[in-house]
C-alpha cells in the first residue's frame, strides 16, 4: 500500500502515453503477440493501471489501428479509379507492414472504425464515378481485403521468421523426396517458396513483389469486369 501523502506510482501516465507504448510494442512485435502485462511492464505500472487509463486489449488494439489509419494519405481525386487504388494500396501495404497485426485486425473490424470512413467514402466515390455503380461496395471489399490479407500473411510469417532457415531446409528436403514431382513443382519450391521461407532481406523483397503483383492482378480483373459490362465512367 502507498503511504499517506506519497505520490501515486503512475503520476504523469496518460491514455496517450499508454497508447503510444502499445503502438511501439506493435511495431517491435505483433499486435496480437503482446499482452496487457507486457504493456504494463513497458510503462513500469501494474496491469490494473492500464485498464484504468484506457481499457483492455480489445480497446487498445482499436486505438493502435486508429493511429495507423490516421497516417494514410488519400490519393488525388483527379486520378482515375485504377490509378487511385493503385497509389492507395501500394502505399498502405508498406505502412501496415510497419505495424504487424494491424492488417489482420482491419480484416476483422475495419468497417466499424470511424477512422476508416475517409478512405471508405473516398474509395466508394471513385468506384461509382468509374461506373461500378451497385458493384462499388463489392469492388472496394475485394481490393482492400486482398491487400490486407496479403499483408496479414506476411505479418504472421514474421512471427516465425526465426524458424526460417529450419523451415526452408525442411521444405527443400521434402521437395527432394518427391521423385514424381514435375519440373514446375520443383521450380515452385526453389524459385517462389525459397526466398519467402529464408527470412531477412530476401523474404522482404519477395513479400513486396508478391504484394504488388496481387494488387495489380486484382486491378486487372476489376478493369476487365468493368469493360465487359460496357461501363467506362464519365
Amino acid at each position: 500500500m502507498e503511504k499517506a501523502g506519497a505520490a501515486p506510482f503512475h503520476v504523469g501516465l496518460t491514455p496517450d502515453r499508454v497508447i503510444d507504448a502499445a503502438i511501439e510494442l506493435t511495431r517491435e512485435s505483433h499486435l496480437f503477440s503482446w499482452s496487457i502485462r507486457d504493456l504494463a511492464g513497458r510503462l513500469g505500472v501494474a496491469p490494473s493501471v492500464i485498464y484504468h487509463h484506457v481499457g483492455g486489449k480489445d480497446l487498445l488494439c482499436r486505438r493502435v489501428a486508429e493511429h495507423v489509419l490516421g497516417i494514410i494519405v488519400l490519393p488525388s481525386s483527379r486520378l482515375d479509379w485504377r490509378e487511385w487504388f493503385g497509389e492507395l494500396l501500394l502505399a498502405v501495404g508498406p505502412l501496415m507492414e510497419q505495424y504487424p497485426g494491424v492488417a489482420k485486425w482491419m480484416l476483422m473490424h475495419g468497417p466499424t472504425v470511424p477512422a476508416v470512413l475517409p478512405t471508405l467514402e473516398a474509395g466508394l466515390a471513385v468506384l461509382r464515378r468509374a461506373g461500378f455503380e451497385a458493384r462499388s461496395e463489392l469492388a472496394y471489399a475485394i481490393l482492400l481485403n486482398t491487400a490486407m490479407l496479403t499483408v496479414s500473411i506476411g505479418d504472421d510469417r514474421l512471427q516465425h521468421e526465426g524458424d526460417g532457415p529450419r523451415d526452408h531446409a525442411t521444405m527443400m528436403e521434402e521437395f527432394s523426396r518427391m521423385p514424381t514431382a514435375s519440373a514446375d513443382v520443383r521450380s515452385l519450391g526453389s524459385e517462389f517458396i525459397r526466398p519467402l521461407a529464408e527470412g531477412g532481406r530476401e523474404a522482404l523483397r519477395a513479400r513486396h513483389a508478391y504484394y504488388r503483383s496481387a494488387v495489380e492482378t486484382v486491378l486487372d480483373g476489376l478493369e476487365v469486369s468493368l469493360k465487359r459490362e460496357g461501363r467506362t465512367g464519365p
